[in-house]
Parts: C-alpha cells; sequence; structure tokens
C-alpha cells in the first residue's frame, strides 16, 4: 500500500470527502459478521472494524499505526484462522492483486467474511484519472473495475454475497463543491447506480465439497395398507401350512 494514499485521505478535503463514505460502507458491510477473530489489512488511517463486534480486532499494513506489519500479499495469520477480512483499497495499490486474493481465501474460515473496496474506473474518477494521469495519488491506483474481480473471485473459494457503489460525486478538489452535489449521492444510487467513484465488494468463502448434514428428526410412518397385506400374507402362510399338514396326515394314514 502506498504511503501517499494514506496521507491524502486524510490529508485533501476529496479524501475526506472519500474517507467519510467509506467509513459508513464498512460500518453497515461488517455490523453482522461474528467470529472470534477480524483484520483489517491496508489503510491505517480507515477504522474499517468500526461496527464490528468480535472481539480481537487486528490492523496489519505495510507501514503506519498498526498491529502487524506485512505485505499483504504475503500474510502472517495461519490458514483458515480469520472469521472476518477487510481490504480496502489494497488491490487499487498492489502489483500482485492475484496473489492476495489468494491469501484472503487461505486466511479465512470457512463462511468467513472478505470485504473490500476499490476505485472504478466506469466513474467520473476514472475520467479524472485519464485526464490529468497516473503519478500521484489515488490516481496511481490500478483501478480495476468491479466485473474482473468478481471473476477473481469466482476462481476461489470465494462467493459473491453482495455489493454496492460508493461516492457519486465528481471528483472535485474543494469542499464547497462537493458539498453542493450532495445531491447526486441519492441520485446516483437510483439513476446511475454502476457510476461510483468506489465499489464494495462482500463474498462469502464456501468450502468445497462440504455438505451439512442434519439429523432427521421424522419419524417413519407406517401405512394401514402395508400392514394389511403383511397381515395377509402372514395369514396365507398359516393357512398353506395347515393344508400342507392336514394332507400329509391324510396320507399317512392311507
Amino acid at each position: 500500500m502506498k504511503n501517499s494514499f494514506g496521507a491524502w485521505l486524510t490529508g485533501t478535503e476529496l479524501g475526506r470527502y472519500l474517507l467519510e463514505r467509506e467509513q459508513d460502507y464498512f460500518e453497515r458491510a461488517v455490523t453482522d459478521a461474528f467470529g472470534y477473530h477480524a483484520v483489517q489489512v491496508g489503510v491505517p488511517e480507515m477504522d474499517c472494524l468500526r461496527g464490528n463486534r468480535i472481539p480481537w480486532q487486528c490492523k496489519a499494513a505495510e507501514a503506519g499505526a498498526v498491529d502487524v506489519r506485512c505485505d499483504p500479499a504475503f500474510l502472517p495469520f495461519e490458514t483458515r484462522s480469520l472469521d472476518l477480512l477487510v481490504m480496502p483499497h489494497v488491490l487499487d495499490f498492489t502489483t500482485q492483486p492475484h496473489q492476495v486474493l489468494r491469501e484472503a481465501d487461505r486466511v479465512l474460515m470457512p463462511e468467513g467474511r472478505l470485504v473490500l473496496t476499490g476505485f472504478n474506473p466506469l466513474s467520473l474518477w476514472g475520467v479524472r484519472r485519464l485526464i490529468q494521469g497516473k503519478e500521484s495519488a489515488p490516481w496511481n491506483g490500478n483501478f480495476f473495475t468491479q466485473l474482473r474481480i468478481k471473476d477473481w473471485l469466482a476462481l476461489l473459494d470465494l462467493e459473491l454475497d453482495d455489493g454496492a457503489f460508493i461516492g457519486y460525486a465528481p471528483p472535485f478538489a474543494r469542499q464547497d463543491w462537493l458539498a453542493r452535489c450532495d445531491f447526486l449521492e441519492d441520485a446516483g444510487e437510483r439513476w446511475w447506480p454502476l457510476a461510483g467513484g468506489v465499489y464494495g465488494i462482500e463474498a462469502v468463502k464456501r468450502q468445497r465439497g462440504m455438505r451439512l448434514i442434519t439429523p432427521n428428526w421424522k419419524q417413519p410412518v407406517k401405512k394401514k395398507g402395508a400392514l394389511g397385506v403383511v397381515a395377509g400374507n402372514e395369514r396365507q402362510r398359516a393357512h398353506r401350512k395347515t393344508e400342507t399338514t392336514e394332507r400329509d396326515g391324510v396320507s399317512s394314514c392311507q
């Protein structure tokens, strides 16, 4: 993760605009995630686990005020040890996006949740990136489409559960211009939902080959018809046996 992105996020008016909206998104996305271990990878300036109640929480990044310093492509957590993993813009600022997702798949427990965000190139933010160039943050990010990320997730055990778009205002540098575009947040979500500056993805790890087996609490029902047939057969066998005995007795008398 580029250090300059965190500085841009907290040190510019456009960055703070995005930070506020992503905080709201993560708070909604992680509220219902349960378990024992939750980890945020990247962007320590953002508290993505604020709305979650998992008792053990950890922040990890390459630099900054974190609990663990590590490369997102090589996470120092045991296989199948995490119930919740959040990755804000990690795929935007890595040279190994496929490896990052493989690591996420590795460390998550079965039914564990992955929540991530990234810049949407099919938006006004993507247009500005094309116009001004890719030399500074956040425009030097990868800007993958949400569809591409979904395709990568489909190759792993990570099954798409939900998605969203965030930040419909044009990427103006000044707060007063951004404030004038507040109406676009509701209008954009309703009329052009795929044009948000940032996408959010929620995925669940499904363990292939696993099948939940539940006990069969239903008692077998005995059908009256079946009982009649059985009883009838028993009577027929008993009747045939009596007839055979009588014939044998007659034969012996003769």
